[in-house]
């Protein structure tokens, strides 16, 4: 079902059809002057990018340094102006397929992406990475 043009779900919808395009310019067009961008990468305080450009800037530079990565999302809920989405990266690594959990909780203003805040699974990203063992210790 198509959500109405304009609404939380339809822009959302949108700006991650962008990023999975990886297309720059259509994920900027859908950001406010003012977008907030926060991460919980570098631990322990993340990353926050304010502003319109710094947030495409950063988009771009992701882009470049993903080729083939995607988002898929497993499950998308709506709350008036709020949308929390829950969502699989996958890409290659080293050439076997990759994958990362995560969540983003997005804010809509007049049809454009507000706020966006990037949660993910910072242990099984480290774990994938041989930095952190999980599991029964020898």
């Amino acid at each position: 079902q198509t959500p109405p043009a304009g609404s939380t779900l339809d822009v959302v919808r949108r700006f991650n059809d962008a990023i999975n395009r990886h297309d720059p310019a259509a994920v900027a067009a859908l950001l406010t002057d003012d977008t907030v961008f926060e991460n919980t990468a570098p631990a322990p305080d993340g990353t926050r990018l304010v502003g319109k450009a710094a947030v495409a800037a950063y988009w771009e530079r992701w882009f470049v340094n993903n080729p083939d990565a995607k988002f898929d999302a497993e499950d998308v809920v709506v709350a008036g102006d709020r949308c929390t989405v829950q969502w699989v990266y996958r890409k290659m690594r080293d050439g076997k397929p990759w994958h990362l959990r995560g969540m983003d909780l997005l804010t809509v203003r007049d049809g454009k992406i507000a706020e966006t805040w990037v949660h993910f699974d910072a242990v099984g990203f480290l774990t994938q990475l041989g930095l952190v063992k999980i599991g029964p210790q020898d």
